[in-house]
């Protein structure tokens, strides 16, 4: 195989990436292993030709090989997006003329809908919560933090106490690629915060590192995901709930309640913090009887 042609395509591919689309260092990895394992079948079938000598049927039968080795059909998919990818980079670079990976298909990927709970059982875990123990009331604010402003696990850990904007009815999060985003805070939310730095932050020795962090575990330091999905598995069981649940859970079921009531999709995806409002949309497993409601409610044609 041309290893050496390859190799030059990949690393200005690399600095494609990196430069020009801004990626992360974990995103670029991810690409370049897509083209590693086509040129890894390549290799394996003896294949001597330059990638820019790549026809859709040789793309195809890649497709077929790693559909053979068992890979999921979204791990298949994210190798085909990274194939059309890099393609299309050789294409701006008029490395090649025509791009053969412009109609190669990516299996169907069945959308994959996170556990979500009724506000019945929110309600059993929050109770399930051992209050006469010294991190209850923590743990107490940091579900009604999840919940009631729909955070992802990693911004429950970052939260600063610094970002609380009680006064105004808002806390500041840092999400996915470091972007700030103003999330609604609600009363009972703000009660619970305030109740666990009165009531337990106060009296711990809080590291150097951590003053301005929110929420911290009993060695004074910021508490971790893993922490953050213990306390919740625990809780789960304690409460008799037998859903697979974490600390995502509850920003599911935050949204999911959010649209249920009526709120605006767009609303929603900005609290959430998601640039697609197809990501959104993930979000928003309605149950056919309020689909029908909204139907009758606002179809001209529907009502009677």
């Amino acid at each position: 195989m041309s290893e050496v042609k390859w190799q030059s395509y990949i690393n200005g591919f690399k600095s494609y990436l990196q430069l020009e689309k801004s990626l992360s260092a974990n995103s670029v990895e991810a690409y370049l292993h897509d083209i590693r394992k086509l040129t890894e079948y390549l290799e394996l079938n003896e294949s001597d030709i330059k990638p820019e000598e790549v026809q859709i049927i040789d793309l195809k039968a890649f497709i077929k090989w790693i559909n053979e080795l068992g890979l999921s059909a979204r791990s298949q998919a994210r190798i085909v997006s990274g194939i059309k990818t890099f393609y299309k980079y050789l294409l701006l670079e008029d490395i090649i003329k025509k791009n053969p990976a412009e109609l190669l298909e990516a299996p169907r990927i069945g959308r994959k809908l996170p556990e979500t709970l009724n506000i019945h059982e929110i309600e059993r875990l929050i109770e399930a919560i051992d209050l006469g123990k010294p991190e209850g009331e923590r743990n107490k604010a940091m579900l009604e933090t999840l919940y009631g402003c729909g955070l992802r696990v990693s911004e429950l850990c970052n939260l600063q106490i610094s970002n609380l904007y009680f006064r105004d009815g808002f806390i500041k999060v840092t999400g996915k690629g470091d972007k700030e985003r103003l999330v609604p805070i609600g009363g009972s939310a703000q009660k619970y915060i305030r109740i666990y730095i009165d009531n337990y932050r106060k009296h711990l020795e809080v590291q150097k590192e951590d003053q301005d962090i929110l929420f911290l575990n009993r060695h004074g330091k910021k508490i971790s995901r893993v922490m953050v999905y213990l306390i919740i598995k625990d809780l789960a069981e304690r409460a008799g709930i037998h859903k697979k649940i974490g600390p995502h859970t509850f920003r599911h079921s935050f949204a999911t309640h959010l649209v249920e009531g009526g709120a605006d999709l767009r609303a929603v995806q900005e609290m959430l913090g998601h640039e697609s409002i197809t990501t959104t949309e993930i979000y928003t497993h309605l149950d056919r009887g309020y689909l029908r409601d909204i139907i009758l409610r606002y179809h001209p044609r529907a009502k009677k």
